[in-house]
């Protein structure tokens, strides 16, 4: 393993190994406004929710690393301490990036990236129209991390009113991720996209499982599992039945083992595969 200590290596470097690492990242789009009522629209890639409640949402508009310079957007919500977090999908992204350009102050990034401000209900600065999710925030806390190129300041926002378009809702009223095809940052000038032919589920265990610790040393070893096979039959909630290992050793009279645990394995049957190695 190549290891780093951060103070050893310059900051562009361990920013890159930084931002290559921590992937993919959702954008906070973020509209702001000064005191004299300038607007201001910005992406950044350090940003999550990080509580429903109270509903908030943390990102972090660093300092310039070519200039040192704190960014509009930290300057304008410490005049006004309200933002617009607006979710930046596929169909938007070409143009949010013509608004992460190094425009003056004073520049509408609304125009030159060919977004519709709208008015917001709470707070001051405008909504970005094409955007599928639009939270409206108040500004609770600024910490500056440090100074100069690559500082952190870090924003804490509270939530106080979401408007979701309902095109990308499911029949249950809930955010379809298909539907939303959210964009996240990766490393260099990389980013992700939450489509079809990316998107798979895994569900949360909600109690406790069998655990790899409790597996057979034979499938822990075998060859023919995979770590994310073997991490489902960890999350398996029971072991198999008597009737269901007896089954399994009769298979193994006939047929090969390796034959039976890639067909248990195409049909998702993964007690099956358990029970083979229980039998082997």
């Amino acid at each position: 393993m190549k290891t780093i200590i951060p103070g050893e290596i310059p900051i562009p470097q361990l920013h890159q190994f930084l931002i290559g690492s921590v992937a993919p990242r959702p954008i906070c789009f973020a509209s702001t406004i000064d005191s004299q009522g300038i607007p201001n629209l910005a992406p950044f890639s350090f940003f999550n929710v990080f509580s429903a409640n109270p509903p908030i949402l943390i990102f972090a508009p660093n300092n310039s690393g070519r200039t040192g310079l704190p960014k509009d957007t930290l300057l304008n919500v410490k005049q006004v301490p309200e933002v617009v977090i607006n979710m930046v999908n596929f169909e938007m992204v070409e143009k949010m990036n013509v608004a992460a350009a190094p425009w003056d102050k004073g520049i509408s990034e609304f125009d030159k990236a060919g977004f519709t401000a709208l008015d917001s209900d709470i707070v001051k600065p405008f909504r970005v129209k094409e955007s599928p999710v639009q939270i409206e925030c108040k500004v609770l806390e600024v910490k500056e991390m440090g100074t100069g190129g690559g500082a952190g300041n870090i924003v804490i926002c509270q939530v106080e009113k979401l408007h979701i378009e309902e095109a990308i809702l499911n029949e249950e009223g809930k955010i379809d991720q298909n539907k939303i095809d959210l964009v996240g940052r990766l490393g260099g000038s990389w980013y992700s996209r939450s489509n079809s032919p990316s998107l798979f589920e895994l569900k949360q265990p909600m109690q406790a499982t069998i655990g790899y610790d409790a597996l057979p040393k034979s499938l822990k070893e075998s060859l023919l599992v995979s770590a994310n096979i073997i991490g489902k039959i960890s999350s398996l909630l029971e072991w198999p039945s008597n009737d269901q290992i007896t089954k399994a050793k009769e298979n193994l009279e006939s047929r090969s083992l390796e034959d039976l645990v890639n067909e248990s394995i195409q049909k998702e049957d993964f007690v099956s595969v358990l029970s083979l190695y229980l039998t082997h």
